[in-house]
């Protein structure tokens, strides 16, 4: 198996293993990649989700042997490309919290999965880099779409143009990774924060996420109106009064995500 699902406690890990390949997204692994975040996405045990990769890699990003058989005429089916569309697809539904654990190497297709999570915490040793421009590949996992929408137009060209690796460091300067922790800390520490996370009430944050992924470009006063329809339809339901109720009888609320 490329693709390892485990559940500890209340939040699955997704495990891409390939660590001789760098973890490297061939059709295999992105079909694998895909069911993962299917299955998670519909586990009622599941409130958080961690992505992360096995080895010196969280992703080295696509399969070139791959992409260059399709670019010669053989296709396979599924093409890689509608695997590539498939597995990202998936990844870009998930409803619940999504944290990427960059355990090291994050290029192309790597980054382009990082980008796609929610929090990233990140190993002191990690780099990454678009790296698509080093092989006159045109993105096709979303950096050249996202990375325009996550920092300046000028800095997103600079790592687009140039595809350079940049350290985690430099990537959490520009806003793109929110925690960076020493390599054998990194599992650990990712784990302390999704088991937080979990505490939450599932039904909020999955109104956060979908709130936040989508009204961010919207006029400022339309973006207020739809965050009081969403404080309306919260109001509805049985975790915001479990947490309301908590709150005044000062206890720890338990929310079920109804």
């Amino acid at each position: 198996m490329t693709v390892h699902y485990q559940l500890r406690g209340s939040v699955v890990w997704i495990r891409i293993d390939r660590p001789e390949a760098l973890n490297a997204l061939d059709i295999d692994t992105l079909q694998a990649l895909e069911s993962a975040f299917l299955a998670a996405e519909i586990d009622p045990a599941a409130r958080v989700v961690v992505l992360t990769g096995t080895g010196r890699a969280f992703s080295a990003g696509g399969d070139i042997h791959q992409l260059l058989r399709e670019m010669d005429g053989v296709v396979d089916a599924p093409s890689y490309i509608e695997s590539v569309t498939r597995a990202f697809t998936a990844v870009r539904a998930l409803g619940k919290p999504l944290i990427g654990c960059v355990n090291g190497l994050a290029v192309g297709g790597g980054l382009e999965l990082a980008l796609h999570c929610d929090l990233v915490v990140a190993s002191e040793c990690a780099r990454l880099g678009d790296g698509h421009s080093n092989f006159g590949i045109f993105p096709g996992g979303g950096s050249s779409a996202m990375l325009p929408r996550r920092m300046s137009l000028n800095q997103a060209k600079d790592l687009l143009f140039s595809g350079r690796l940049l350290s985690a460091l430099e990537w959490q300067q520009m806003g793109i990774v929110n925690r960076l922790v020493p390599l054998e800390q990194l599992e650990s520490q990712t784990q302390a924060l999704a088991d937080e996370l979990a505490t939450k009430s599932p039904v909020l944050l999955r109104r956060l996420k979908a709130f936040a992924n989508t009204t961010s470009d919207m006029p400022l006063h339309a973006a207020l109106q739809e965050e009081l329809q969403q404080l309306r339809a919260q109001m509805t339901t049985n975790d915001m009064r479990e947490g309301t109720s908590a709150f005044v009888e000062k206890r720890i609320p338990h929310y079920t995500g109804t």
